[in-house]
């Protein structure tokens, strides 16, 4: 009875000093900058770990999964359950609750569209790193837009950055950067996950890129009588996406399923071409030759542009893609994929003045391994960026934006 009695005063010990423990973790944590108005959870430590906290019903299991682990919650002495992670990698992550084996999204976060559906997310502050942070400099805004396509018989909705001054002198023109989301996002995702504008302000304010405007279109395009596409069945883990340059079997939102993609590229390149940027020239003060235009995508967005601009280098000097772009290897004959777009180095370089390719540096090292095939075969306007300690996710593909808008336009 005695040893019976000591083994509950430790482990009553131990609970209250671990109560303690956790207390003075959530007096020491800041509310994470995506949540909800007012809500002071999901809270994030000194050294990136995060804090949960909620009151649930006695008998309610729930489980706080990030970055593909799930975390079990633990009942206090108050009734709150709480959970404290890992430490995590800076950058944006997306994050969801299981109740009782049902999965939820936060209602204290905000939600972002991103693996097929709206996903509660959080962002872990990256210190020393402000290139994606609110400063005071002069803005430009994002406007929203809608066209029609005659190739798809719709109204499609666009984003679109216009910078710094681009009312004030209404007769100056500016060269146009299109940018594609990545497998189960569309417009939005470079409009608010990918903060394109708060990166470009911050550019141009330190005149280190040119004043451009940024169009975001949604990838997704069918003609009609194109197949729709199929319902999503979740897998039980993550299906791993195809290795690409720059891509490497790193989930795009980690323990969250791959949504199915039944798009052509082919009918997007028709959009685009006929329909989209002859839209944005009628409608927007833009410089409309190739020179001033350039392309750029994320992980699937980079198969976009590869798909779009290598079979029209008249009309992009300028190509980049972040996690995902075309496939070459050493045993490829450069003369024979892509339609041939290496076929002749002496032509790719006169008529593209920047190919850039980029990835996190937890992906691999392909970008390494495919700038050096595509220089030996005399391509020699590669530039080749990997972000350091990240992988398959936006801080990757912020840090990507953040390099290769320093590089467009200019002489």
């Amino acid at each position: 009875m005695i040893k019976l009695l000591l083994i509950a005063l430790a482990l009553f010990a131990v609970f209250n000093f671990s109560f303690a423990q956790t207390e003075e973790q959530i007096k020491n944590s800041k509310p994470a900058s995506t949540n909800v108005q007012n809500a002071q959870f999901p809270r994030i430590t000194p050294d990136l770990r995060v804090i949960y906290r909620m009151k649930a019903p006695e008998d309610a299991k729930i489980q706080f999964d990030l970055a593909g682990k799930k975390y079990d919650m633990v009942k206090d002495k108050d009734g709150f359950l709480t959970v404290i992670t890992d430490p995590q990698v800076p950058g944006f992550h997306y994050y969801r609750l299981w109740i009782n084996g049902v999965e939820v999204s936060d209602p204290a976060s905000e939600t972002f569209f991103g693996v097929g559906r709206m996903f509660s997310a959080i962002e872990i502050p990256s210190a020393g790193e402000d290139f994606y942070t609110l400063k005071n400099v002069p803005h430009g805004d994002i406007r929203t837009k809608l066209y029609f396509s005659k190739t798809t018989n719709e109204w499609r909705k666009i984003y679109i950055y216009c910078p710094p001054g681009y009312d004030k002198d209404i007769k100056k023109k500016y060269p146009v950067l299109y940018i594609q989301h990545g497998g189960g996002e569309d417009q939005r995702g470079w409009a608010v996950q990918g903060l394109t504008d708060v990166i470009l302000d911050n550019l141009i304010a330190e005149g280190s890129a040119k004043p451009m405007i940024v169009v975001m279109e949604s990838s997704a395009a069918r003609k009609p009588g194109e197949p729709l596409p199929q319902p999503r069945q979740a897998p039980a883990t993550p299906a791993p996406p195809p290795i690409v340059l720059g891509q490497s079997n790193q989930p795009a939102a980690p323990g969250a399923p791959r949504p199915r993609m039944n798009f052509s590229f082919d009918t997007f390149k028709e959009v685009m071409l006929n329909d989209l940027i002859p839209f944005i020239d009628k409608n927007f003060r833009t410089l409309t030759d190739g020179n001033n235009r350039a392309m750029a995508g994320l992980s699937m967005g980079g198969m976009v542009t590869t798909s779009v601009t290598f079979t029209n280098l008249d009309k992009f000097a300028y190509i980049g893609c972040f996690s995902g772009g075309p496939r070459v290897t050493e045993k490829d004959t450069l003369s024979k994929i892509y339609n041939g777009a290496f076929a002749d180095a002496a032509k790719f370089n006169k008529k593209v003045k920047l190919f850039f390719i980029s990835n996190g540096t937890v992906e691999g090292n392909s970008p390494l391994i495919a700038g050096e095939i595509l220089k030996k075969a005399g391509i020699n306007n590669i530039v080749v960026y990997q972000s350091p300690g990240t992988a398959h996710e936006w801080l990757t593909w912020r840090r990507s934006l953040n390099q290769f808008a320093r590089l467009l336009f200019k002489k």
